[in-house]
């Protein structure tokens, strides 16, 4: 991918739809060239499209629960300077713990976790060697509350949400800013992939993907720690914090159990 002198290089997993993709479509309004990553052969569909808005794109496809995958996607940059790195990928799970498969419940651990962390630790060094870059990472309010029927997923949000402040902490004086992005249920196929559509929250309103990517981008734009979408989400995180934990587990059943949407 050939780059302009002085143009700015944003990489963006998960960026073949939903969220992701509309992070892509901030940054390339705003001038950065992409390298846009998902698991996903649209993210080929989602490449042609974001070069309608002028900049250079690069697609990779792969596994970015892998080392191998995420290697695949630091070996695009050829070298290149990452100013920006949107940290987006993953993806959930509904049922009981113990009904689910084990290979795919790892694999949200190995997507939203393993992955997310080595890819933050291959492009954050360059970063701080610069002196200067952004990162974003997709955490979620789900990080605040026991996720029962959605377990493993809100334990990787939460495991997220506090790395996120963790590092913003160690980068502090380095040049480099780190933001969490923190939204609540969107539209997108995320309760599809998960199984989760018989359920109350699978079946309920959700947020515009667009309006939470402007709210994130604008926040790691402005070099914000931290931002949740949505006024709704807003108030049941805050609601989370004073809430027992047994309460907010029997709170999220009743939204997340399997069936609970066709009452």
């Amino acid at each position: 991918m050939a780059r302009a002198a002085n143009t700015q290089l944003a990489v963006v997993t998960g960026a073949s739809s939903g969220i992701g993709l509309e992070l892509a479509r901030n940054c390339a309004r705003a001038g950065f060239d992409l390298v846009i990553a998902a698991d996903d052969p649209a993210i080929e569909d989602a490449a042609r499209e974001l070069r309608t808005l002028g900049g250079a794109v690069e697609a990779v496809q792969g596994d970015l629960a892998t080392t191998e995958g995420v290697d695949r996607l630091y070996d695009a940059l050829r070298g290149r300077a990452v100013d920006a790195l949107l940290a987006n990928a993953g993806h959930g799970l509904g049922h009981g713990f113990l009904d689910q498969d084990f290979d795919e419940a790892r694999h949200v651990v190995d997507t939203n976790v393993t992955g997310t962390l080595y890819l933050i630790h291959k492009v954050g060094r360059g970063m701080r060697t610069r002196g200067k870059g952004r990162i974003l990472i997709t955490g979620s309010i789900a990080g605040f509350m026991p996720g029962s029927y959605q377990a493993v997923y809100n334990g990787t949000k939460a495991f997220i949400d506090s790395f996120s402040f963790a590092l913003r902490n160690e980068l502090k004086d380095s040049g480099v800013t780190v933001t969490c992005l923190m939204p609540g249920p969107t539209d997108t196929d995320f309760f599809e992939r998960a199984g989760m559509m018989d359920t109350q929250v699978g079946q309920g309103k959700k947020d515009d993907p667009a309006m939470v990517a402007k709210v994130g981008f604008e926040a790691m734009m402005d070099g914000e720690g931290d931002v949740v979408a949505g006024w709704k989400n807003k108030l049941q995180a805050a609601m989370a914090n004073v809430t027992p934990s047994g309460m907010l587990a029997e709170q999220h059943r009743k939204i997340a159990e399997p069936g609970s949407g066709k009452h």
